[in-house]
């Protein structure tokens, strides 16, 4: 047996699969983009929430990711009271059970906006990842259909807030209802029928992948994809399936609401919902969201086996370049709707509720193509570089960057290994600072700083890569004495930013 100890094996840095780091660009474009979301909700009076990652499983019940495969949806696990917890799958259902558990101390209609991350246990591929972040909001304990009429103005302008402007998207509006009525009159109506229902809805939510024609095979006998693999349909003759294309397909609400009617005519829900969907444009017509912002349109199909009345969906009608140089329609960036029976589920009673959730994620790259994110320009910190390393000099360099943070301009004292003067100028070229102080032994008994202009000093010694570049660039350097630091930095910071307008031809 050989007893020499065996070498440790080095860890392998991976990043877990469907997972991102996120890098500081990226953060602060979140940032950006959250902070114009959150004025419009705090505008129409919404307050924030927010809710643990974890809740216990049974809170997310049915509405689990795929009801198929409930325990494969999620990421669980069991505390010490043996009692299972999963990462919160979306922002509604802790939203739920935070109402029912808080009842009596919640004044109804409750107003809440939530932004966090949510976690999903399925398979990743380009760009669909495990964690990511959505932003809701919400209004629980109204039960008329003004509450969704004006989530849909408050999502039209939050699109707007965020730099998109009318014409490039459209909020899209149907109403789960009258779906409910379409399948009554085609004979599912009642218990016995739930199965086929469920499969009809299954189906229909299927088009934006497959196309009515996929769907039509869905509906009826069963669809074969192209590895061979073969679905089973939902049985429909060719009369009923008709009916529902029918449905699914219309685009002109107002040329095909009278023959819609007349389909649902005779059940209750349908003829309820095809009301609904009237008193919304009528009230979003009246506020002046015209057709070009709120549109009606029953080809909006979502969440079908989750809502219970109006749906709504967000999306963005311009072109966009996919990864194979096809020119593509930007599609949905959030959505939401009314859900009637997530917070009874807590309650034994009616909470109406209804909201919409925007993918944070999806809305960043939206406004990246339109060049409506990171336009306001993130200034690297001003570098207080280090001559001397004894108390009394790094007491001063300390005071120097304290003080110009005080004057709120970033700043960071060199923290690396100061003995190599010319790699702290390296390390600022690299990070991007645009001044650079320095003070040596003569300067300090002077009482004077040097302050460099790196912006300047780059540009007039052409690419610095050594410190002979460095040196060339002496014209852009100049002395100043200690107190007039921060004034004499703000004037090279307000000089490059002037520069920075010209070149970009906004004087």
């Amino acid at each position: 047996m050989n007893d020499k100890q065996k070498k440790p094996q080095k860890l392998k840095a991976r990043l877990p699969r469907g997972f991102v780091d996120r890098t500081a660009g990226d953060i602060r474009a979140v940032n950006e983009m959250t902070a114009k979301i959150r004025e419009v909700y705090e505008h129409y009076g919404f307050d924030p929430l927010e809710t643990p990652l974890f809740e216990y499983t049974d809170a997310l019940g049915k509405f689990l990711p795929d009801s198929d495969r409930p325990n494969e949806g999620v990421f669980s696990l069991q505390d010490d009271d043996e009692q299972w917890m999963s990462l919160r799958y979306d922002l509604t259902a802790p939203l739920a059970r935070h109402v029912a558990e808080n009842f009596n101390e919640i004044q109804l209609p409750y107003r809440t906006y939530r932004a966090g991350y949510v976690f999903r246990n399925e398979k990743p591929g380009p760009g669909r990842f495990r964690q990511f972040m959505q932003f809701d909001a919400d209004t629980v304990g109204a039960p008329g259909v003004q509450a969704d009429a004006e989530m849909c103005m408050m999502m039209a302008d939050t699109l707007e807030a965020l730099g998109i402007k009318r014409g490039d998207y459209v909020i899209r509006v149907n109403n789960r209802k009258v779906l409910d009525g379409v399948l009554e009159a085609i004979g599912l109506g009642g218990d016995d029928k739930a199965g086929q229902r469920l499969n009809v809805l299954r189906a229909i939510d299927k088009l934006d992948k497959f196309g009515p024609g996929g769907v039509a095979l869905l509906l009826g006998a069963g669809r074969k994809d192209e590895s061979g693999d073969f679905t089973k349909g939902a049985g429909l003759d060719q009369a009923q399936i008709d009916k529902v294309l029918f449905f699914v397909g219309i685009t002109d609400y107002a040329e095909s609401a009278v023959r819609l009617a007349e389909l649902v005519a005779g059940t209750a829900r349908g003829g309820e919902g095809v009301e609904e969907l009237n008193f919304i444009g009528a009230l979003v017509t009246s506020a002046g969201y015209g057709p070009d912002r709120i549109k009606i349109d029953p080809s909006v199909v979502r969440g079908l086996e989750y809502y219970t009345g109006p749906v709504y969906e967000a999306e963005l009608t311009f072109d966009v370049t996919n990864e194979k140089g096809e020119k593509v329609v930007f599609g949905s960036v959030g959505g939401g709707g009314r859900y009637d029976g997530l917070v009874s589920r807590f309650m034994g009673q009616p909470v109406p509720a209804t909201g919409f959730s925007i993918g944070v994620s999806r809305l960043m790259t939206a406004l990246k193509n339109l060049g409506k994110l990171g336009a306001s320009e993130v200034i690297e910190p001003v570098l207080v570089t280090i001559m001397d390393g004894d108390v009394e000099a790094m007491g001063r360099y300390q005071k120097m960057t304290q003080e110009l943070r005080a004057a709120g301009i970033r700043a960071e004292m060199f923290q690396g290994n100061w003995k190599k003067f010319g790699n702290q100028l390296k390390y600022a070229d690299r990070r991007g600072c645009p001044v650079a102080i320095i003070q040596g032994g003569d300067e300090r008994a002077e009482g004077v700083v040097q302050i460099k202009d790196l912006i300047e000093g780059k540009r007039l010694s052409g690419e610095i890569e050594d410190n002979a570049s460095w040196r060339e660039a002496r014209v852009a350097q100049e002395t100043a004495p200690e107190p007039d630091l921060v004034a004499k930095v703000k004037e090279i910071l307000a000089a490059q930013a002037e520069d920075r307008k010209r070149a970009g031809g906004d004087v």
